[in-house]
């Protein structure tokens, strides 16, 4: 094949993960696609930023096998495996990493190539619990390659400075020093998300060898910075694939796990209320009186309705409810967002709803009623009454009540504690 063939069958590759996997298409759309030297990369491989490929292992590969390689990597991204190896010794982290990956794609339906690691009894765990199940003399390999961690060092008596905390402290987090003024082929993180969605889309490296040399490993700051970016990339793919209707349970877990942990609930809910935004052009025909039968596309701005419920039932405190109305009112502030605000135990408490227009602050009285059981199911019948459903609802609660069927609308909820939710977004007050 030659460059170009090759460079369409990624495209096509990327473009049916797109239309049949939206969530990790979303993600493989955020690593460019980058020709590597054959010298130095055999298969394919990342730093966080770029997806490098060996052409002739592309070429090797079935179209659906082809796809399994871009979301791996994407994987090792969104999962922020440059960020979780700690002491670890690389190789041993590198096969957590994928033994914890694959089985993750295998279930979703994705078609490995021949050679990838996995191993039955791994299934369902963490990299860092298949860690320590790993024996040290462990001689597998990965079938990609993963640089963005630096090799382990090694001290003179000869311990492996990845197990001892105190080389890290007194040799930092500088780059090797053949690598150390060499500048990282990918654009900043910064510089990556400034660009609009699926700009990386047609970034090939042109040169007829491919990248020369592999990038320099992350230092500690690039990749804590990567890893927020990665986990709010995985935050808007998730809402969008969800609204398509095509987040598989598995992926679902995995996102709910990952991202309660780490993201505080003020930037999920940035996240997943702006994915509602309607912000698009129109190609409305004009009115022939113009004189201008040409048409051009003109930016229109939707107005979204929000219906936003309060369980009032004693569960979550006057504080913490008021302090998440002063983060909508902060949100919507960016969007046009009518908030209809409803506060409910077992019952609708009387004086609601209560509509605020976008550009007035929602608040609410000085006492607010409530105090018995919780039961969410007068909320949603009462959005079902109405002539037009929300485009989002955002609940406040401890999930601990009667829950209806699930709608046809998005639903997040905002959950204090431990409970579960049969269906919805859920997202940690933490």
């Amino acid at each position: 094949m030659t460059d170009s063939e090759i460079e369409n069958k990624l495209t096509a590759a990327r473009t049916k993960l797109i239309l049949d996997k939206p969530f990790l298409g979303a993600l493989v759309l955020r690593l460019p696609l980058q020709q590597a030297d054959p010298a130095w990369c055999a298969t394919t491989a990342t730093d966080a930023r770029k997806f490098y490929y060996n052409a002739d292992f592309i070429e090797s590969l079935k179209p659906a096998e082809t796809q399994f390689m871009l979301a791996h990597e994407a994987l090792h991204c969104a999962l922020s495996h440059f960020l979780r190896r700690q002491h670890r010794v690389k190789h041993r982290w590198d096969l957590a990493c994928d033994y914890a990956i694959n089985p993750i794609l295998i279930a979703e339906g994705l078609t490995p190539p021949p050679g990838i690691l996995h191993i039955k009894q791994y299934d369902g765990m963490s990299a860092e619990e298949i860690y320590p199940l790993i024996a040290d003399n462990d001689m597998s390999e990965t079938l990609d390659q993963h640089l963005y961690d630096k090799e382990d060092q090694f001290s003179e008596g000869g311990q492996n400075s990845s197990d001892n905390p105190l080389d890290h402290q007194n040799k930092g987090n500088k780059p090797p020093p053949e690598t150390e003024k060499k500048e990282t082929s990918g654009d900043s993180a910064e510089q990556q998300d400034k660009k609009p969605e699926g700009a990386g889309q047609q970034e090939f490296d042109q040169n007829a060898g491919g990248c020369e040399v592999p990038p320099p490993p992350l230092n500690q700051q690039e990749a804590q910075e990567l890893s927020i970016q990665w986990q709010q990339r995985m935050a808007g793919a998730a809402q969008q694939a969800q609204q398509a209707g095509k987040l598989s349970g598995v992926m679902k877990r995995l996102v709910d796990k990952l991202l309660q942990a780490e993201l505080p609930w003020r930037v999920l809910l940035a996240r997943y209320m702006t994915a509602q935004a309607r912000d698009d052009y129109s190609y409305t025909r004009p009115s022939t009186r113009r004189g201008d039968p040409a048409i051009f596309p003109t930016l229109k701005s939707s107005e979204i309705n929000i219906l936003v419920a309060l369980d009032v039932s004693g569960s979550v405190s006057d504080k913490q409810l008021r302090e998440c109305l002063s983060e909508i009112n902060a949100i919507k502030g960016q969007m046009r967002a009518k908030i209809t605000l409803i506060a409910c135990d077992s019952e609708i408490v009387e004086g609601f709803p209560q509509v605020f227009e976008p550009w007035e602050e929602v608040t609410l009285p000085n006492e607010l009623k409530g105090g018995g059981t919780t039961d969410f199911r007068p909320v949603f019948k009462w959005a079902g009454q109405q002539d037009k459903q929300p485009d989002t609802l955002i609940y406040f609660t401890d999930a601990q009540g009667a829950f209806p069927p699930e709608p046809n609308y998005p639903v997040i909820w905002l959950i204090k504690g431990n409970g579960e939710i049969p269906w919805g977004q859920r997202i940690q007050l933490n």
